[in-house]
């Protein structure tokens, strides 16, 4: 067993009453390394100025935690199976709407990587595809969540 932790800190300002919801949702996100991520609620859920528009939200952050995820986990099968990986960039997209309970969700993530390979074995269609499966099968998030996960391989 692992744990994972994180300080969330809020602060109300001297200038908000909080109890007419007129307050900024700016926080930060700390992590055990040292990060502070600049944070706040999505400018599509909570409207300007009351979100910041530049902190990463929580949805954003949950579509990039699928996106590391699975690529962490392509590069360990891929480095297993003899390709070498020379780059890996993921356009990933959330689709926020109403869930089959009728409940704001993130229901759906894609994943759009383009990956660079080098060296002489190069992987088809099919082996990038299985690698892809399998990244999503043994991704710890992924195995985590019930939005649907799907992988559009870009060239």
């Amino acid at each position: 067993m692992s744990e994972f932790g994180a300080i969330i800190s809020w602060q109300r300002g001297e200038d908000e009453a909080f109890v007419d919801q007129r307050y900024s949702r700016a926080h930060s996100w700390e992590f055990d390394g040292g990060v502070r991520v600049p944070a706040s609620s999505s400018p599509h859920v909570v409207p300007l100025p009351y979100s910041v528009a530049d902190n990463v939200d929580p949805e954003e952050a949950f579509v990039a935690a699928l996106s590391s995820c699975h690529m962490l986990t392509f590069l360990w099968l891929a480095a297993r199976a003899g390709y070498r990986v020379e780059s890996y960039q993921d356009e990933a997209i959330g689709i926020m709407e109403a869930d089959e309970r009728g409940r704001q969700s993130v229901t759906r993530v894609r994943l759009r990587p383009l990956i660079v390979f080098g060296g002489e074995r190069q992987p088809g269609m099919p082996e990038l595809e299985q690698l892809h499966h399998q990244a999503h099968e043994e991704c710890f998030i992924a195995n985590s969540v019930r939005t649907i996960v799907t992988t559009e391989i870009r060239r």
